[in-house]
């Protein structure tokens, strides 16, 4: 079964072909970064009318790509929820469209789901049940993914999601949007000890997380360098701050995985890009007899493939829409 999908969350526009869930026929990303970092972050306006530019041209060239005519397409995909509702409804109108001229099923998919599906993708022999931690610039959740479609959050964030804080840690270290690669980059070059930085608890759920209150010891680490004239070390304080952020991170999943008896864990999302972050969780679960599945840095960040990855399951289990499809900025549509 070959799906096209579109993914237009936020400020990347996105368009694949997967057979079968599994199989990548093609995948085109179009960022929109280079012009976002003039505003230091993602102007909502500016990305819809990116998306409405681009998606005709893209839709184009992933059929090319996956060497399809129009009427070997068997569905179309797209991403309805969570995200930028502007964005989203570029993508889900122009799904509609493609759908109804094609004359064949639109499956929506929850943009979570999708980056679960990433590790299919990147595991053909990955299958539910199985423990995740889908981490990225709008989201920090742990799940227990039952089954394709049968999917249960057992914590998240109270506060900052992990990806958002990377980046506001990084504009004020004065590295560029998108901050995650950079700030790595100089987290490269320092020491992950060289600042004690605090590791908040979340609410009453022991799975959930907190990243405000490390957010916030950073700045002032830098605030008070800065008012005292002091020399301020940037790659020990990225360092230490990307440090904190994994080993929080890593320690939830843990926890996460043993509480709901999964051997099985899955990193997904942008952040999963993170070598800190990989290492940290990689070694933790290794530790406690676990197994990590952590799709490739390209299947990490947002892309079609993943939406029409999980587009066939959602297919499968009799998840289809109608023309009067909606987007939803919310989190927990249709999770």
């Amino acid at each position: 079964m070959n799906i096209l999908a579109f993914e237009t969350s936020c400020d990347e526009t996105a368009a694949a072909v997967v057979a079968d869930g599994r199989a990548v026929r093609s995948s085109v990303v179009l960022s929109q970064a280079d012009m976002h970092a003039l505003y230091g972050g993602v102007v909502p306006e500016i990305a819809s009318r990116r998306h409405m530019e681009a998606m005709a041209p893209l839709a184009e060239q992933a059929l090319r790509e996956a060497g399809l005519a129009r009427a070997e397409i068997d569905a179309v995909a797209v991403t309805h929820a969570p995200g930028l509702i502007g964005a989203l409804l570029v993508g889900v109108n122009f799904a509609k469209g493609a759908a109804l001229a094609l004359q064949k099923p639109l499956i929506p998919v929850h943009h979570i789901r999708g980056h679960l599906a990433a590790g299919y993708l990147a595991y053909p022999d990955l299958m539910p049940p199985f423990a995740a931690l889908v981490a990225s610039g709008g989201h920090t959740l742990l799940l227990d993914v039952r089954d394709y479609t049968d999917i249960v959050v057992a914590g998240s964030t109270c506060d900052d999601a992990a990806g958002e804080t990377f980046d506001k840690v990084a504009r004020a270290l004065g590295l560029p949007y998108p901050g995650g690669a950079a700030l790595e980059a100089l987290a490269a070059s320092g020491r992950g000890d060289a600042y004690r930085l605090p590791r908040p608890k979340g609410g009453d759920n022991p799975l959930d997380m907190s990243f405000s209150g490390l957010k916030t010891a950073v700045l002032q680490v830098i605030n008070r360098a800065a008012q005292k004239g002091e020399p301020l070390d940037r790659a020990g304080l990225a360092a230490s701050f990307t440090r904190t952020v994994a080993e929080i991170l890593a320690g939830r999943t843990v926890q996460a995985a043993e509480v709901l008896g999964r051997s099985a864990v899955v990193l997904a999302g942008g952040v999963a890009a993170n070598g800190t972050l990989r290492a940290a969780l990689g070694a933790a679960l290794a530790a406690v007899g676990r197994t990590l599945y952590v799709p490739p840095p390209a299947l990490c960040g947002d892309n079609a493939a993943m939406i029409a990855a999980q587009a066939f399951y959602e297919w499968r289990a009799g998840r289809t829409a109608g023309m009067d499809l909606n987007g939803y900025a919310n989190a927990s549509a249709a999770m």
